[in-house]
This record gives structure tokens, C-alpha cells and sequence, in this order.
């Protein structure tokens, strides 16, 4: 499992993992109850690779932060999510010192927690930057695929079907004629 390929979906609980991609989006699992979900274009999905931590000087990757509270917990898990606001609060500021307290609300760290510890029960451990691949395999990586389904660029059945219907539909008609 790769950070790449782990989201958040709007809207639903928990995080989720791509697994393929479909005709008009593609299907995920989520990692709270294993159920598999169709993701369309129409849905707001954010890679956890894509999503950054403001602080006092930059923006810290997500992958970065939760590497921070990894550290701090030995691989283990953090406090739960369900504390009070000032322990969410308390308990960042130990693992990120400089973030934004301006730009990053409590329901952020909220998030951030207990995103850290679900992936930690499901035995992500990694991470790293992923390594750049120089095999020469052309498989596309997650962000490439929702970016793709996001701007329509997914070839969707209905356009290959009307295609077919027209170029079928001579042949039909000819038919219906000659009975």
C-alpha cells in the first residue's frame, strides 16, 4: 500500500485505497470496512500525497507531518481523534511547533490524527517519498488516474455506445424493412 494511492472521499468516512479504474471513474476499498465504493467524477477525492500542512514558513506535505507523529510515537499510535480541542491542539504543537495555527483549524488536526492512527492499525509504516521508477513501465499512477477522471478525460461506455448505435443503426433499420 502507497501513500499515493490512499484518498479521502467527501463526504464518506474513513480513508479509502484505489484499486482499479473504471468506465466512468474507478473503484476503491475502504480501509475502515474493507467495502468496495465507486468513485465517479462527481465526487471531491483528495490524495493523501497531494495534501499539505500549512506552517509558519511553507507548506509541509502530509507524508512529512506523519512521519513527525511517528517519530514522536515510535510507530505506534497517537492520541485519539475524539480528545478535547485543546489536547488536539497541545498535542500537534509537540509534533509540528511551527504550523499555522491561523490556517489549520482543530477539525484539521482532528483529520490529520486520526487519519495517522487508521493508517497505522491497517500496518502503514512507510513514509518515505516513493522512489522513481525507471523500469519504463507506463502504468499510470493514482494522482494521473482521479486527475484524469476528475477532468472527463476517462472514456465512458454511453460515448462508445452511441458510436456503435449509429453505426448499427442502418443495419437495423434494413433489417425491420425486410421482414
Amino acid at each position: 500500500m502507497s501513500l499515493e494511492k490512499i484518498m479521502s472521499i467527501s463526504g464518506k468516512p474513513g480513508l479509502f485505497e484505489l484499486k482499479n479504474q473504471t468506465r466512468g471513474g474507478f473503484l476503491a476499498e475502504s480501509l475502515v470496512d474493507g467495502k468496495k465504493v465507486n468513485v465517479s467524477a462527481r465526487h471531491n477525492v483528495s490524495l493523501l500525497s497531494e495534501i499539505a500542512i500549512y506552517t509558519t514558513s511553507e507548506e509541509l506535505p502530509l507524508r512529512e507531518v506523519f512521519k513527525k507523529i511517528s517519530e514522536k510515537e515510535n510507530g505506534g499510535e497517537a492520541i485519539s481523534h475524539k480528545v478535547s480541542k485543546d489536547e488536539l491542539e497541545e498535542y500537534f504543537f509537540g509534533v509540528l511547533p511551527d504550523y499555522d495555527e491561523d490556517r489549520v483549524y482543530a477539525s484539521d488536526i482532528k483529520k490529520v490524527v486520526q487519519w495517522y492512527n487508521l493508517l497505522t492499525k491497517k500496518g502503514f509504516k512507510d513514509f518515505e517519498e516513493p522512489k522513481e521508477d525507471t523500469s519504463g513501465d507506463k502504468k499510470k499512477d493514482a494522482s494521473a488516474v482521479i486527475k484524469d477522471t476528475i477532468s472527463g478525460k476517462v472514456a465512458s461506455k454511453g460515448s462508445q455506445k452511441a458510436t456503435s448505435s449509429k453505426q448499427g443503426g442502418t443495419a437495423k433499420s434494413t433489417a425491420a424493412r425486410k421482414k
